[in-house]
């Protein structure tokens, strides 16, 4: 089967499409990105496997046809098509390139001492000067441009020490195994970008603008402040202002969660990147491309504070701690003793080794562990902060909710009407149209396998409802304002009114109300017990965020049983942006769950942001964690995870400096072999190391 691209965005000179092979073919995506730069009129390519997509940008000049040439480029790619030297995928080799002079150096060392042949000793110890020079190199350089002392001039130290007994194998493996614990460290550190270009493809490209008595097509960027501007059925909304002529449905999910549509007429305030659904309007813009509300959003996100997202360096810390008294008691021990094995036993004893090991080698078995849950987690510093987190906020629409509307009920006033005639009249009225609640009747009619009538005459208004005939009968479908305003009285019973959490459609014909259909967006069914398990199991306080209204909002809480105060409704990106640096303020550590463009801003902000597979690709881009099963339950999980870390870590903490602190007492008064000081330090490093990794085995062995 041939893997057909997807263009998500074309604009001339930039072409932005989707292939869903890339996430997982690094070698194919490797020959697509050669393949694609090799033609002269591409400007450039930008690759990102983990939302699957590729942004080209084109010479126009060229008349290049895109699209063809995508598709052609595909196939060849597709044909195994041979990179050449300069593209082969290197980066995985180079990961581990830094370890190979350390490895070597060990194992000559290890061999000069067992084997007495000649010249191997000077070519171990030259070998292991080119392991130290990275060492000596960062330690001069921390001396001589930053006036401080590092954990780097400790290692060199000892490693001189050590040099001037004649020891080499423990001065390599001493530098093997910080090397191991960089790079596993830097294996777990995420390297999230956030894509500002991006931007445009959120707001509309184009605008129709009415000047002189005529409609022109312009770039959106090319509008001006002032402009009269007409949107038409399907199209996105490009500029932010005031409607002064028509009437039209828009929907501003995208940008404000909300998941019901709004009807604006003249002086309502509508904004770019929302989508127009039916009718037309003239809005007079007010704000323009980098100045609409949307775009003002994706620019905050572009300042939210980004943090050191590399786990937090506790040998780094433990190493601050340590290194001044280690230097001084060394001093001190070589002035009394003028024992260099002593000294060196001393320096090698840094508590810090272990832990630069053990904590990577916890958080890289941890990620592989959520991994296997489905859960994406970018690094062990999420992992960290996962485990302190006391408070979570979430966006409502599509996250707890499933956000997609429901008919969940059906009420008829006459025992002569049964349920399912009126929505027959009712799906029959709505059939092909394109608003969310005629498309949610449609479905209930389909579950339900009820037929649908021919319409005759039919008169959508806007904000209203649907007027049509079905079998000689006027049907209306819509508001109580458009059946009062047909002549239609309408009665509402105990009963429907008590319904007031459900939203309502009134249906009437023969001139008579005939029953109400209730529709909502209804929760996720494990939103409930998740909310009662973080609240009541794990004590971490709970907030919800919509583009809602107030009513819905609080009815959503009461149900998921959140404290009324912690319900923040009709909030757009910046006030969500606001409640979560609100929370921060107060001293929490906060989680952000959400799933849309309307929440990427709060991700950012948020110390832990959680989004789901499914959702849109900058709320992935932007997420700490994806869940993706989209379950989410599978947060409760994530968190169990990074709470067994955080006890792992310490207990690798208490393995490591125990052990070292007892050997660091000997060395300070009867003496230790360095020999023997290397073992308890080294031997504790991969003891901890180990350890590290026991979840992983444990959860292999019951998997098997």
């Amino acid at each position: 089967m041939k893997t057909m691209p997807q263009i998500i965005h074309h604009i001339p000179g930039r072409v932005r499409f989707r292939l869903h092979r890339l996430r997982y073919d690094r070698r194919f995506a490797l020959r697509l990105q050669q393949l694609l730069t090799t033609n002269k009129s591409i400007k450039k390519v930008r690759l990102n496997d983990w939302t699957a997509c590729i942004v080209i940008v084109y010479k126009t000049d060229n008349k290049l046809e895109i699209e063809e040439y995508i598709v052609d480029i595909i196939e060849k790619a597709e044909n195994n098509y041979e990179l050449t030297t300069e593209v082969k995928p290197q980066k995985k080799l180079e990961e581990w390139s830094s370890l190979k002079i350390p490895t070597l150096a060990t194992l000559l060392a290890f061999i000069a001492t067992k084997l007495s042949i000649p010249g191997l000793k000077l070519i171990a110890v030259l070998v292991l000067l080119q392991a130290a020079f990275p060492v000596v190199k960062r330690a001069y350089k921390s001396l001589a441009d930053d006036q401080k002392i590092n954990i780097d001039c400790l290692d060199s130290l000892a490693l001189l020490f050590s040099g001037l007994q004649g020891q080499m194998l423990t001065p390599a493996l001493v530098i093997t195994l910080h090397e191991l614990g960089d790079i596993i460290r830097e294996k777990t550190a995420r390297s999230t970008e956030i894509k500002t270009s991006n931007l445009l493809d959120t707001i509309g490209h184009f605008a129709w603008v009415e000047r002189d008595n005529k409609i022109i097509h312009l770039k959106s960027e090319g509008v001006e402040i002032g402009d009269i501007v007409v949107v038409y059925p399907g199209e996105s909304i490009p500029v932010d202002g005031k409607v002064i002529k028509g009437k039209a449905i828009i929907d501003q999910q995208q940008l404000t969660g909300e998941s019901m549509p709004l009807v604006a007429g003249k002086d309502s305030y509508v904004y770019a990147s929302t989508l127009l659904r039916s009718g037309e309007i003239r809005i007079q813009c007010e704000k323009v491309a980098y100045e609409t509300r949307a775009a003002a959003s994706l620019q905050l996100l572009e300042k939210a504070p980004v943090h050191d997202t590399r786990m937090a360096n506790y040998a780094a810390n433990l190493a601050e701690q340590l290194m001044m008294p280690s230097l001084y008691l060394a001093g001190l021990i070589l002035i009394i003793t003028k024992d260099p094995q002593r000294v060196a036993s001393i320096l090698t004893l840094d508590f810090v080794t272990g832990i630069r090991v053990s904590i990577p080698t916890a958080f890289l078995g941890a990620l592989n562990h959520t991994t296997r849950h489905g859960i994406l987690v970018r690094s062990g510093r999420t992992l960290e902060l996962l485990s302190e987190i006391d408070t979570i906020v979430f966006d409502k629409t599509g996250t707890l909710t499933e956000g997609d509307i429901k008919v969940v009920e059906v009420e008829t006033v006459t025992e002569t009407l049964d349920a399912k005639t009126l929505v027959q009249f009712a799906a029959s009225a709505e059939q092909r149209i394109t608003h969310p609640v005629a498309e949610a009747i449609a479905r209930y009619a389909q579950q339900e396998n009820i037929t649908i009538l021919p319409r005759d005459h039919w008169n959508y208004e806007v904000g209203l409802g649907m007027v049509a005939t079905i079998a000689d009968k006027t049907v209306l479908v819509g508001s109580k304002k458009l059946l009062m305003s047909k002549g239609v009285m309408v009665q509402e019973t105990a009963t429907m009114e008590a319904k007031f959490a459900l939203s309502p459609v009134y249906v009437a014909f023969d001139g008579k109300f005939q029953g109400i259909i209730y529709y909502t967006d209804p929760l996720r069914p494990q939103s409930s017990d998740l909310i009662h398990l973080l609240q009541q199991g794990y004590e971490i306080e709970v907030h919800l965020l919509t583009g809602d209204n107030q009513t819905r909002a609080t009815e959503v809480g009461k149900q998921l049983q959140i404290p009324l105060a912690n319900v923040h409704a009709e909030a757009f990106p910046e006030d969500k942006a606001k409640v979560v640096r609100h929370l921060h303020h107060q001293g929490k550590t906060v989680a952000f769950v959400g799933d849309g463009l309307n929440d990427s801003v709060a991700l950012s902000y948020a110390d832990v942001s959680v989004s789901f597979e499914n959702g849109s690709d900058i709320a992935r881009d932007t997420a700490d964690v994806v869940l993706m099963n989209n379950d989410l339950t599978d947060l409760l999980e994530a968190i169990a995870i990074a709470k067994e870390t955080k006890a792992l870590i310490n207990q690798n903490t208490l393995m490591v400096v125990a052990p070292n602190l007892a050997a660091l007492g000997l060395a300070t008064t009867v003496g230790l072999n360095p020999l023997l000081a290397t073992l308890v330090h080294n031997g504790t490093a991969i003891i901890a190391g180990l350890n590290s990794l026991r979840p992983l085995v444990q959860h292999h062995l019951e998997t098997n």
